[in-house]
């Protein structure tokens, strides 16, 4: 047996991306995309936080495992110790990747005017 329903069509469209639900259930378009606040010194702030945690965590561990930041590469330093001499076995990334850019970084003044 075949059932229908009248004055409903059988197949559907799908709803656009860009379709939203309202609270009363009905359809309404978008009028604009949502914006993201983001707050580059509060970020900052929450990865010198986090590399702190982590050196506390592998010091409470007894772990020749090291974290910080480097702000001229804008990236993680992760660096594994001998833990009785305390030299560096391993760092990522190396010693001379982290001079080279420190000394692009100084440049960059130097390269860069903003007035011209």
């Amino acid at each position: 047996m075949v059932s229908s329903v009248k004055g409903a069509s059988a197949q559907q469209a799908a709803p656009s991306p860009t379709d939203v639900i309202s609270p009363r259930g009905k359809s309404a378009a978008a009028s604009h995309p949502s914006t993201v606040d983001f707050d580059q010194a509060q970020a900052n702030r929450n990865i010198h936080a986090a590399v702190g945690m982590l050196n506390q965590q592998m010091a409470e561990n007894h772990r020749g495992l090291g974290f910080s930041y480097d702000d001229s590469v804008k990236a993680p330093v992760i660096m594994v110790r001998n833990t009785s001499t305390g030299e560096v076995v391993r760092q990522i990334p190396s010693e001379d990747v982290l001079r080279v850019a420190h000394k692009m970084d100084a440049l960059r003044g130097i390269l860069y005017n903003k007035a011209a």
